[in-house]
């Protein structure tokens, strides 16, 4: 599907993303990241490997190998996004642990190695195929699955129809959806995963994070 990589690459461009550098840099992780990040912590992450499916910047990569983390894996389809993890990466003298991939996960899935930790923080929810992200994503966790995501709430669905009618009007190439969470949890237990921890952050994100027995 490479038509992925080109529509991600062309919305998620360098502008965007060096927008998204400067505010990291500044307040750090967004709160549902952070949520996600905390929540991985308490698990226990020293020495553990990472993958990081549609990681943007490189929030989780940095703040995990900063905890303890001893490799991780950025797979993102956004060139300019990726750049910017590898910057930040390098800045934070981490840029030699990090391994970075472009290009879509779901057609890069075979060649990336299984991990302890393996996250999606705000990807299903703007991915055509969503299914199959997840559940190749699944797949590589070997211990833990964290997942950032919509909550499944009328007033939830009603912003992203506005969104999506506005990235409509403007010719972008993304859309948003949400996800009710019995389908999600569907496709993750297929894998052989179970729900571990569950947080709501604000109105509208879920965090969820998922354990291998």
């Amino acid at each position: 599907m490479a038509t992925i990589t080109t529509q991600m690459g062309s919305f998620y461009g360098e502008k965007l993303a060096a927008s998204e550098l400067r505010k990291y840099r500044k307040r750090g992780p967004i709160p549902s990241t952070r949520t996600l990040i905390e929540a991985l912590k308490a698990e226990g992450v020293e020495g553990a490997t990472l993958l990081d499916v549609g990681g943007g910047i490189g929030a989780i990569q940095h703040e995990l190998l900063e905890a303890g983390v001893a490799h991780a894996t950025s797979v993102d389809a956004s060139a300019p996004y990726l750049a910017a993890a590898r910057e930040e990466g390098e800045r934070r003298g981490h840029g030699g642990r990090v391994t970075y991939r472009h290009g879509d996960f779901v057609e890069l899935a075979e060649s990336v190695p299984p991990a302890d930790i393996v996250t999606l923080d705000r990807v299903i929810n703007v991915y055509p195929e969503w299914q199959r992200l997840a559940g190749f994503s699944a797949e590589r966790a070997e211990r833990l699955f964290g997942l950032v995501y919509p909550r499944d709430r009328f007033m939830v669905r009603i912003v992203i129809i506005a969104m999506n009618l506005a990235l409509r009007l403007l010719r972008k190439p993304v859309r948003a959806s949400v996800h009710p969470d019995d389908e999600i949890d569907r496709v993750v237990r297929e894998k052989g995963l179970s729900r571990h921890i569950t947080r709501s952050v604000g109105p509208a994100w879920q965090v969820v994070v998922y354990r291998r027995p």
